[in-house]
């Protein structure tokens, strides 16, 4: 039986902000955000854009991997997904 895998994952908001999230099915979970059926800060902000993902062993790192990018200020997000992009 396959492992199941988790994901950490930024999104880009229609109005440029950025929503982090974590799931086990990133394909489900990203086109429950677009339909408005997702997180609620991200129902006003559709159509949002998958800009990064990280796969996790765990649950566990997948979700401190989030809470760690939700601690940063707007510049440090910035600054750390342009790092990711190079």
């Amino acid at each position: 039986m396959e492992r199941n895998k988790h994901y950490f994952y930024v999104l880009k908001c229609r109005d440029g902000s950025y929503y982090a999230g974590y799931t086990n099915n990133l394909d489900r979970r990203i086109d429950a955000h677009n339909q408005g059926k997702g997180a609620k800060y991200t129902r006003g902000r559709t159509p949002v854009e998958l800009i990064h993902h990280e796969i996790f062993e765990t649950q566990t790192l997948a979700m401190q991997a989030e809470y760690q990018f939700k601690q940063l200020t707007r510049k440090q997000k910035q600054k750390w997904m342009a790092k990711e992009d190079t």
